[in-house]
């Protein structure tokens, strides 16, 4: 006779991993909202246009948002997003003011 399966160990196994992806998912989303320059902005804002996404049914802004979206990803995500301060920071001159043309 075969040895039985421990279950409660590969329970306790597999509840381990889901609470490491899960953390990894909350960092990523973390990380994701620093990318997009989204921690430049107030938190009540940032909340109300996620809140907004979620609840629109206009499938072509959805459509909109995810081809801006795979932009975003196909250009590398450490680039400054659009209008965000990141890039102002980077027409500064060495002494910090802006870099006259």
């Amino acid at each position: 006779m075969r040895k039985p399966r421990d279950i409660d160990s590969e329970l306790k196994a597999l509840e381990a991993k889901a609470k490491t992806l899960k953390e990894r998912r909350v960092r990523q989303l973390g990380e994701l909202v620093i990318a997009t320059g989204g921690d430049q902005i107030d938190t009540e804002i940032l909340a109300g246009a996620l809140l907004g996404a979620v609840a629109t049914k206009d499938t072509n802004a959805k459509e909109g948002w995810r081809k801006a979206g795979a932009v975003f990803f196909q250009r590398g995500a450490r680039k400054a997003a659009p209008g965000s301060d990141r890039g102002a920071a980077n027409d500064a001159a060495p002494d910090g003011h802006a870099a006259s043309a």
